[in-house]
C-alpha cells in the first residue's frame, strides 16, 4: 500500500508523552512521514501542550493519562483510574478515526492509546528510546506488532519478542543531522579547548556544582585555552559565574542555548547527563564525551545508556558518586593532553550514530499502516 492509499485507508497515529525524550523522535518521525505523502493525528494527555514544530502542526486529540512508577498507593490510584479513563476515551477516538497504525514513543501519557488500539487489533508499534525498556513500553510490549529500538541491547526486551524487534536508532532533529556533516577536529597543540556542559531536563545542578571547580584546578596553561559553553539552572548562574572569572576562564553560561547544534559541531568534548536524547545527539554528530547519569531515573536507564557509549568506546562514563572536582580535573587533563583520544572516542560516537532513524522508525509505521487492520468495535 503506498502513502496515498494509507491516507485514504485512515491516519497513522502518533502517542507520546511530553518529555523531549519521548518528543524530538515523535517530532523527526512526524516529519518524515508528512514527506512521504502520510496524514497524521496526534494523542498526548493534557501535559501535552504547546507542541511546536511538526507535532503542533498535526490534529492534536487529548485523553487522561497518569504515571504510575515512583508514586505512593493513593497518587498510583489516582493514575490507574486516569488510565481507565483514558483507555475508553482512546476506544472511543479510534473509532472515530478509524487509523491505519498507531505508533507509541514512550511514557504513561501513550499508554492508553496504545491498549486500546492492541486490543481493536491496530497495527501497532512502539519506539524505546533508553538502552532499559520503560515501564509503560514493558506492559505493551507483549502486545504490539514492532518494537523499534535505539540501542543494540535493551534491558528487559524478552528473547521471546526478539522476531518483533527492529533496531531503528533513536530519531534526532533536522539541525543535528546538518552539524554531523561538520568532521571532528581535535583540539591542536596550545589552541582554544572548546567544552559543552549541558544537564537535560533534570540534574544539572551537579554539573554546575563540579565542572567550574574542576576546571579551576587545572594548569594556568590549560585554563587558558578553554572556552567553555555550560547550561545552567538560573539559580545556579551566579556561583559558576564567579568561580570561572576567578579561575580566569572564558565561559558562557545561559540557562538554555537555542544553537546546540553549533555549538556541538565546533566542541572538542561534551560534559554532560546521559539521557536518550542527548546520547543520540552525541553519536549522530559524533562526539566524544563524559556522561554522567543521572543517578535517580526510574530503572537507572541512563547508566545504561552511558554504558553503551562507553563499551563502544565513544566517551567515558562517570558515576555520579565518582564525579568529583578532583576526579574531573585528572580525567580532563589527561584527555586534553591527548587530542588523538578524544579523536578516536569521536571516530567511535559517529560509527555508534543512527543518523537515517527517522527514516528507518517510518518505515517500520509505513509498513503497519499496509496491513489490514481489525475492527474497532
Amino acid at each position: 500500500m503506498n502513502a496515498r492509499a494509507a491516507a485514504a485507508a485512515g491516519p497513522i497515529l502518533l502517542t507520546t508523552g511530553g518529555t523531549g525524550g519521548h518528543v524530538f523522535p515523535a517530532e523527526a518521525v512526524a516529519a518524515e512521514l508528512l514527506r512521504r505523502g502520510f496524514a497524521l493525528a496526534l494523542i498526548t494527555d493534557r501535559r501535552g501542550q504547546g507542541y511546536g514544530g511538526t507535532l503542533g502542526g498535526l490534529p492534536t486529540h487529548r485523553i487522561s493519562a497518569g504515571g504510575i512508577a515512583g508514586r505512593r498507593l493513593a497518587a498510583r490510584l489516582r493514575a490507574m483510574a486516569e488510565l481507565a479513563v483514558g483507555f475508553l476515551q482512546a476506544r472511543a477516538l479510534l473509532g472515530r478515526l478509524r487509523p491505519a497504525a498507531v505508533v507509541g514513543f514512550g511514557g504513561y501519557a501513550s499508554l492508553p492509546a496504545m491498549l486500546a488500539a492492541t486490543s481493536a487489533g491496530i497495527p501497532t508499534a512502539l519506539h524505546e528510546q533508553n538502552a532499559v525498556l520503560g515501564r509503560a513500553n514493558r506492559l505493551l510490549a507483549p502486545r504490539v506488532g514492532r518494537i523499534a529500538t535505539s540501542f543494540a541491547r535493551v534491558a528487559h526486551l524478552q528473547a521471546a519478542w526478539q522476531p518483533r524487534v527492529v533496531q531503528t536508532g533513536m530519531p534526532v532533529r533536522a539541525p543535528i543531522l546538518a552539524a554531523r556533516e561538520r568532521a571532528y577536529a581535535p583540539p591542536e597543540p596550545g589552541g582554544t579547548v572548546r567544552l559543552l556542559v549541558f544537564g537535560g531536563s533534570q540534574g544539572a545542578r551537579v554539573l554546575s556544582e563540579v565542572v567550574p571547580s574542576a576546571l579551576a584546578r587545572l594548569g594556568a596553561a590549560l585554563r587558558g585555552r578553554l572556552a567553555v559553553s555550560q547550561q545552567c539552572r538560573p539559580e545556579d548562574l551566579e556561583g559558576v559565574r564567579a568561580v570561572y572569572a576567578e579561575a580566569r576562564i572564558a565561559a558562557e553560561l545561559a540557562p538554555f542555548f537555542d544553537d546546540v547544534p553549533d555549538r556541538l559541531a565546533v566542541c572538542h568534548l561534551v560534559i554532560a547527563r546521559a539521557g536518550a536524547s542527548t546520547v543520540a545527539e552525541l553519536t549522530a554528530v559524533g562526539r566524544p564525551a563524559i556522561l554522567v547519569p543521572f543517578p535517580h531515573a526510574i530503572d537507572d536507564h541512563q547508566t545504561a545508556n552511558a554504558r553503551a557509549v562507553d563499551e563502544a568506546g565513544a566517551g567515558w562514563l562517570i558515576p555520579q558518586t565518582a564525579f568529583t572536582p578532583d576526579a574531573l580535573a585528572a580525567r580532563l587533563a589527561s584527555l586534553l593532553d591527548l587530542p588523538e583520544s578524544l579523536a578516536r572516542a569521536a571516530a567511535c560516537a559517529r560509527a555508534a550514530g543512527s543518523p537515517d532513524a527517522a527514516i528507518r522508525l517510518a518505515e517500520v509505521a509505513g509498513g503497519l499502516a499496509s496491513q489490514p487492520a481489525g475492527r474497532v468495535r
